[in-house]
């Protein structure tokens, strides 16, 4: 027996020697195209690859940190370039901008010039184009337009062309404004994404209806309709066809019949079934195959090597079609049948990706930082029409582009959600801050040289030192905290962004009652003064010194309350001077909460609008406003929702709340500790309600004379965790308007969308989260309404909110959890700050804002003042000696004729100047269609007397992203087929503008961009003249 055997092995033996004298060198036919009649399977080759996440995005640039995650795009994108010029049909798509400019900055022009042969050629695809994929839920219209027109500007520069296909493939839900406005309006094709809900998936392949026509604005209708497409399984490849290098799933096809484990027949079946599984929940026969994922193609001859083989064998075996394709020929292909698709209208929020598992408490993570990427959006507006006023820096000096660079990557999907891991988000932060500076320096300089005397050279070295107080909010303004002394003066420069005259009120700290304050005009204004509260002292100290890295030297006493009353893009001066009487101080009433039934009932607001509060329910009871006879009760809570942390579910199913998902486990209710005092101030410019709700709420709530709201301020933190459960805090605000389960939420802080609750319109849902399965993202506001009045909350950053009972509105405010929701960050939504030799959970500062109105009348509010909470009033601030101020030649500024004023419904979004010294302009109707019965109309805009001081030489209405012209990406797109309703009726858009008159027309809801070339400058009012030369 063991001869036989060892003559058996000698045979093995000799016939595999003679098999290695017969093996060559084999080629792939990798040049299969689209065959009709076949099922067509189109691989198109990806990296996805986040810009921070579990690393920074420099982290993941380089490589480095990775006891974390093994990842390195500069070696993806290193990689792609030898495997594309290995084979002329090998594909690749990409993506992140924030990505490639790094790498392409650094490449040889050798490189260069390759790199732009492959995208000529075809082979190399740019999709999608932003500086980031940014997310849909947390980002603001606005932030999404200029992360998008930032990567495809750069585009656009170096190689000449725009991108054509939307790649959203992993934000956590998709919004109606990502389809209509970042999808049709930027000129894309189609649009490609992961995520959508779990029961919405599997109806959609029972229909063969992931693959849609999104209809995602009632006012622009078919106008903006998209082919869009979710993929049957997020947008990974099929199981068993992953190949990364040294991946433990990778299942290589292995030809060579020289080695064991010859495969070839198992894997082309393997790859016919997979195909025709997709086939048969997908229409037409054409699939899409993403083939890649996260950070792959790090070594890309693994991925492309393997598809090289199945291209080859599949299309030997002939049962299907497999080719290199992208998303560009995907949809041509599509659109050539000349199909017509499913109709989808709305969004598709919210996610979940199972069962408990709905990904809504991101609405609300990391909520400072949230305010943080509000706060530099705002101020970025505002900084680039300073910049543009003055005029771009040719000499190397400070411009917005860090801030730019910084705000676009903080819109990617796991940033402003507030999904990355601890450190990454500092990074965020750090970026931000970065940016902010340089920009500080842009603002203080150019109105500076706004407020001093014309100079044929231009303003190059103001002679004012402007100073600006980014903390603001938690009461640390080292420049206003400066006691004045006789004969100094602090002057206060407010400037004010938005394109129509503004009134506001403007509070500051300051250390001696004894100011007063008068305006440009030297006539002395009433003002009031506020005590800051011994709790606001204490958070202003501990968090300026973790932001400063310095301790306070002072401690203001004060808020300083004054009206400032500013013209359009424009500013107005302000001077405090120490006097001798003091300006009206707030008379403090105190009252404790008491056990009597005697009628406690105050009333509170020195205005129309008054708010009764009950001192013995200790809670406000009633809404009213004089001037309209709007009447309504009025009560508001917190409560919070024990965080869930899955240790009663199976192993399989565990599922905790954390950074993405929000499973609550009960829900408490929040009361006083004891007889806590309510303190009501009182003064001519607003009242103040101040509670301390328990030793990590406090609350203060304002009532303004001269406006028709209700402000509400809001300290959290740090939330408690000492029994070991996780916290997510919400307010609850209840009235008698019988909603009927119907309220609205705002896409992007753009359009409103209707909402029922335990509904959705495209399948029957199967409740199994009644408070997570309702809650939507909100970044301008929520309302709801009946018969008789409208009910309206407008938010300072993105928050997750519902109705989750009838006539009340609910905000979740604040989240602290102690487990990981298994989602990738593998860390727990822990905040924490270190400072003064300790460490604490983060407090949070925050506003929202109350208002009632008659039905058919709350969009006003919601629109305007929506606009003002988006771009307050920035302001800075300059010491002076004496009378120094008057001889300011510019005490008061506007840009725009002195007599003109944006109309009511239209918002200038983008003022801009560019590298090319050419002006970028946007203007944006901001109401829908049937939104309100005066301003839902066609608007008109008259350029000549925006830009009175100079002449217009030429305008080029563009696309949103300001790639190319807008009639050229008009004849350029698709035109799809819905299964539509047959009433579906465009709107009538804006004409073309013509090049004398010089008047722009917007349409309910619709935003035009323009970029036009100014001629030469003439003096400002004043005297102040820009050195910008065009």
């Amino acid at each position: 027996m063991k001869d036989m055997a060892k003559c058996e092995i000698w045979f093995l033996i000799l016939m595999l020697c003679g098999l290695v004298v017969e093996a060559k060198y084999m080629v792939y036919n990798t040049s299969q195209s689209i065959v009709k009649g076949k099922l067509n399977v189109h691989l198109v080759p990806h990296s996805h690859d986040d810009v921070g996440w579990l690393k920074t995005i420099d982290q993941y640039y380089v490589g480095s940190n990775n006891s974390i995650q093994g990842a390195c795009v500069e070696n993806v994108l290193d990689s792609m370039v030898p495997a594309l010029l290995a084979d002329k049909n090998r594909k690749f798509i990409y993506v992140e901008q924030a990505f490639f400019q790094r790498w392409w900055r650094n490449q040889s022009p050798e490189i260069q010039s390759t790199v732009r042969q492959l995208i000529n050629s075809g082979q190399l695809e740019f999709i999608n184009g932003g500086w980031c994929m940014h997310d849909e839920a947390a980002t603001h219209y606005i932030d999404m337009i200029d992360q998008t027109t930032l990567g495809h500007r750069y585009i656009k520069q170096q190689f000449n062309i725009a991108p054509r296909i939307g790649w959203q493939i992993d934000p956590f839900g998709h919004s109606a404004v990502q389809a209509y406005l970042l999808g049709a309006e930027v000129g894309f094709d189609s649009l490609f994404f992961g995520r959508i809900d779990y029961q919405d998936r599997e109806k959609r392949k029972i229909e063969k209806s992931l693959e849609v026509i999104w209809r995602g604005s009632k006012s622009l209708s078919s106008s903006t309709q998209i082919f869009s497409g979710a993929f049957p399984q997020n947008y990974e490849p099929p199981s068993k066809f992953y190949f990364e290098v040294n991946d433990d799933n990778s299942l290589p096809v292995q030809d060579d019949v020289n080695l064991f484990d010859y495969n070839v027949q198992e894997r082309v079946n393997d790859f016919v079934a997979a195909a025709l599984s997709q086939a048969n929940i997908t229409r037409t026969n054409h699939i899409m195959w993403t083939m890649g994922t996260d950070f792959k193609y790090q070594y890309a001859h693994t991925w492309f090597r393997n598809m090289d083989k199945f291209i080859h064998y599949v299309n030997q075996d002939g049962r299907v079609n497999a080719l290199y394709s992208s998303p560009s020929i995907y949809t041509d292909a599509k659109y050539a049948l000349d199909e017509s698709w499913p109709l989808k209208t709305g969004d598709y929020f919210p996610y979940a990706d199972r069962i408990n598992a709905y990904w809504t408490g991101y609405f609300t993570s990391r909520p400072a930082l949230k305010l943080y990427v509000r706060m530099m959006s705002g101020y970025y507006l505002a900084a680039r029409q300073l910049e543009f006023f003055k005029g771009r820096s040719e000499t190397g000096g400070p411009t917005t582009e860090v801030l730019a660079d910084a705000l676009a990557i903080a819109q990617h999907h796991d940033a402003v959600s507030g999904t990355s891991k601890q450190h990454v988000a500092d990074d965020y932060a750090k970026r931000l801050f970065i940016g902010y500076k340089q920009a500080e320096d842009i603002v203080s300089n150019s109105l500076a040289c706004m407020v001093e005397p014309a100079s044929a050279s231009g303003c190059k070295n103001p002679r004012i030192n402007f100073k600006q107080c980014p903390l603001l909010n938690i009461s640390y303004c080292p420049p206003t905290e400066a006691d004045l002394a006789p004969g100094k003066k602090l002057v206060v420069v407010v400037y004010n962004a938005l394109g129509w005259k503004r009134t506001d009120v403007v509070r500051i700290p300051v250390v001696n009652k004894n100011v007063i304050i008068q305006d440009s005009t030297g006539k002395e204004i009433e003002s009031q003064l506020l005590p800051i509260v011994k709790a606001s002292i204490a958070i202003r100290n501990y968090y300026a010194t973790a932001y400063v890295g310095e301790s306070p030297t002072s401690s203001p006493r004060y808020w300083l309350v004054f009206t400032a009353t500013v013209p359009p893009l424009g500013f107005n001066s302000y001077i405090i001077s120490s006097g001798k009487q003091a300006v009206a101080a707030s008379i403090p009433q105190s009252f404790y909460k008491t056990d009597g039934s005697q009628s406690d009932v105050i009333e509170v607001g020195p205005g129309n609008l008054k708010l009764l509060y009950s001192a013995n329910g200790g809670k406000f009871t009633q809404y009213f406003n004089k001037r309209n006879q709007v009447r309504s009760s009025l009560e508001q809570s917190f409560s919070y929702y024990s965080a869930d942390d899955g240790s009663k579910d199976a192993y399989k199913d565990i599922q905790a709340s954390g950074a993405y998902v929000f499973r609550p486990n009960g829900s408490f209710p929040i009361h006083p500790e004891g007889k806590v005092p309510a303190t009501i101030l009182r003064g001519p410019l607003l009242d103040e309600v101040h509670e301390n709700i328990n030793s990590w709420i406090y609350q203060i709530t304002r009532v303004y004379k001269e406006k028709e709201h209700v402000e509400v301020e809001f300290t959290v933190g740090p939330i408690p965790i000492d029994n070991g459960i996780g916290k997510e805090l919400v307010t609850q605000i209840q009235t008698d308007i019988k909603s009927n389960k119907t309220f609205y939420t705002d896409s992007n802080g753009r359009d409103f969308l209707k909402r029922i609750r335990d509904y959705r319109a495209d399948w029957d849902l199967q409740v199994n989260q009644p408070a997570a399965g309702n809650y939507y993202p909100i970044n301008l506001g929520i309302f709801l309404k009946d018969d008789s009045n409208e009910f309206s909350v407008l938010v300072d950053r993105s928050v997750g909110g519902s109705s989750l009972v009838d006539g009340q509105l609910e905000l979740m405010l604040h989240r602290r959890l102690l487990h990981d929701d298994g989602r990738g960050v593998a860390e727990a939504l822990n905040e924490t700050v270190c400072a003064l030799g300790k460490c604490m959970g983060l407090t949070v500062q925050g506003k929202y804002y109350i208002r009632i109105d008659s039905l058919g009348e709350g969009a006003k509010w919601r629109r305007s003042f929506g606009q003002e909470i988006y771009s307050p009033l920035l302001l800075a601030f300059t010491e002076q000696d004496g009378d120094k101020f008057t001889k300011f030649p510019v005490p008061t500024f506007t840009w725009i004729d002195p007599s003109y004023s944006l109309p009511d419904n239209v918002a200038i979004i983008t003022l801009q100047e560019l590298e090319d010294h050419t002006v970028l302009l946007r203007l944006a109707h901001l109401y829908e269609v049937d939104e309100d019965k005066d301003l839902s109309t066609k608007a008109i805009v008259e350029l000549k007397r925006l830009f009175p001081k100079r002449k217009i030489n030429k305008i080029k209405e563009m696309s949103l992203s300001a790639n190319q012209e807008r009639e050229e990406m008009e004849k350029k797109r698709l035109k799809w087929k819905a299964e539509a309703p047959s009433d579906s009726q465009d709107v009538p858009r804006g004409g073309p503008v013509d090049p004398t008159k010089l008047v722009v027309e917007l349409a309910p809801m619709e935003i035009r961009t323009f970029v036009i070339n100014l001629g030469q400058s003439s003096p400002a009012p004043g005297g102040w003249k820009s050195h910008m030369s065009l």
